[in-house]
């Protein structure tokens, strides 16, 4: 019983109106519950300052700056609002230049928090992309945020900051945030407390690609995260082989408690940033990931120790090739090349469980183009119910609800999909390319575009447009729902949307 307790405290929202995760919940199901949310909007004008004037706004109850370049997916929790940027808007003038960081806001307000402050790694594209930011969303359990820093760390932070103090073991934020020595980094009520780092890069040697990208899931004390471990600059060699790319962390003390051992790394095509699930299949609880290698993965959530391998290993109860034979090998057996349209390619977009099912999709990272991707539907055995070949890589995640899943993919098309059948009912085109995911709330679907366009749909079975908004700048990240208010994060600015 009280492990059943500890389990809903941790994979379920701390309200029922918050957005505490990426996905919402541990099952990473993009729907969340709303009323009322609009069809229609005007964003405001932006002024020299970059800053957003709403005298002539409409359904806009906030908005604010980010930086330049915005990826990471925000969080709502317990009163605040969190989003990963990077630093080219610095709220701290003494510290410029690039950097990864991660806003907070008060929830009702806009109100600028507090902010952490990331040093880049120095490697440039290879491990840690000039001006990309912060990739990764929090997961926020109770008063503490674990987050995937842009330098390969998972991080353990309190939601309150340093307004309380600073707690933890860990009192030296002025060095971590410290990126020039000229300029040192002095902490105040607007910084980030941290409670405890685990750096991935050190204590499992992993070799991160271009970006570290996973947003963590935490379940019965648990961390769980992917290493975003890949290839190096030629995009054929693979530094870390043997490094795990899905580990297990003790959410309270930042030590290692479990590794995946099947090998993704080894076969790893690009890098593994796809984010893990944690659900029931079978009535058996599972951690569900999307493997860098073209796999999808169920685990056993809870480690166990390997005597072989002298360590102890998050089990792996079945895996799959998300790719057909077709997408691998030519006819006559010779291997296909990736990166190629009608190449092999990996999971970027989370694996979502619904009801004793898992969905996957294959894509690549988008400076590939566009190739072939599929949609698959496994049951709790990891077998094949059906597959969706009508659709193209995407790096997006689904949202199922009633019967339906609507899958979005990078060439900028919506399929609307019989959740039993893996029929498509509708498609939708946007005329624009898609990184983020669609959301569904209020009976409607929520789309974003990289022309910085949200198309809004009913979330039925028949093909209905409600709605357009458009903003100034593109948008790379998703909308999520919390508290009847809808959150866009565009490339440069957050916006809080209700009716009015």
């Amino acid at each position: 019983m009280k492990t059943s307790l500890l389990f809903l405290a941790l994979a379920t929202p701390l309200l029922a109106s918050d957005w505490p995760m990426w996905g919402r919940t541990a099952d990473r199901n993009m729907v969340g519950t709303a009323k009322n949310l609009p069809t229609e909007i005007n964003p405001g004008e932006i002024d020299d300052d970059e800053q957003i004037d709403l005298s002539e706004a409409k359904n806009i109850l906030w908005a604010t700056k980010l930086g330049s370049q915005t990826y990471g997916n925000t969080v709502v929790a317990d009163g605040r609002v969190y989003v990963g940027t990077n630093n080219e808007s610095p709220r701290d003038a003494k510290q410029e230049g690039d950097r990864g960081v991660m806003m907070v806001f008060d929830e009702k307000t806009g109100k600028f928090l507090w902010q952490l402050i990331i040093p880049k790694l120095g490697a440039g594209k290879v491990s840690d992309w000039e001006y990309v930011g912060l990739c990764s969303s929090p997961a926020i359990v109770g008063n503490k945020a674990y987050l995937v820093t842009n330098r390969g760390e998972l991080i353990c932070l309190d939601t309150a900051g340093m307004t309380n103090g600073n707690d933890g073991p860990f009192k030296d934020e002025a060095k971590y945030s410290t990126a020039d020595p000229a300029a040192p980094y002095e902490p105040g009520n607007e910084s980030a407390d941290i409670l405890w780092i685990y750096d991935m890069r050190e204590e499992l040697g992993i070799f991160p690609h271009n970006v570290s990208s996973c947003s963590p899931v935490v379940v019965d004390g648990i961390v769980y995260t992917a290493t975003s471990n890949g290839v190096d600059w030629s995009h054929t060699n693979i530094p870390a082989p043997l490094a795990p790319s899905l580990v297990a962390i003790d959410a309270e003390k930042g030590t290692l408690v479990g590794e995946e051992l099947s090998g993704v790394s080894e076969r790893v095509l690009h890098a593994s940033w796809s984010s893990p699930a944690f659900g029931k299949l079978g009535g058996k609880d599972r951690v569900v990931w999307g493997g860098g290698d073209g796999y999808a993965y169920a685990f056993e959530p809870k480690p166990t120790f390997d005597e072989e391998e002298e360590l102890d290993v998050l089990k792996e109860v079945w895996s799959i090739d998300a790719n057909p034979e077709s997408y691998r090998k030519k006819e006559d057996g010779e291997p296909i090349k990736y990166a190629t349209f009608k190449g092999p390619s990996e999971i970027i977009g989370t694996t979502v469980i619904h009801e004793d099912h898992v969905y996957a999709i294959t894509g690549q990272d988008p400076e590939h183009g566009d190739g072939l991707g599929i949609l698959t539907c496994l049951d709790a055995n990891g077998k094949p119910t059906w597959t969706f070949k009508d659709i193209g890589r995407s790096i997006s995640t689904p949202s199922i609800a009633d019967g339906l899943i609507f899958m979005a993919e990078y060439d900028g098309d919506l399929h609307c999909i019989d959740i039993k059948t893996g029929k498509q009912l509708w498609k939708h085109e946007t005329m624009s390319r898609i990184w983020g995911s669609t959301l569904v709330a209020d009976g409607k679907v929520f789309l974003p575009t990289e022309d910085g366009e949200v198309h809004v749909l009913a979330a039925g079975r028949e093909k209905k447009e409600l709605g357009l908004y458009e903003f100034d700048a593109p948008i790379y990240s998703s909308p999520i729902v919390a508290d009847n208010v809808l959150y866009i994060a565009t490339m440069t600015h957050l916006y809080a949307i209700k009716a009015k």
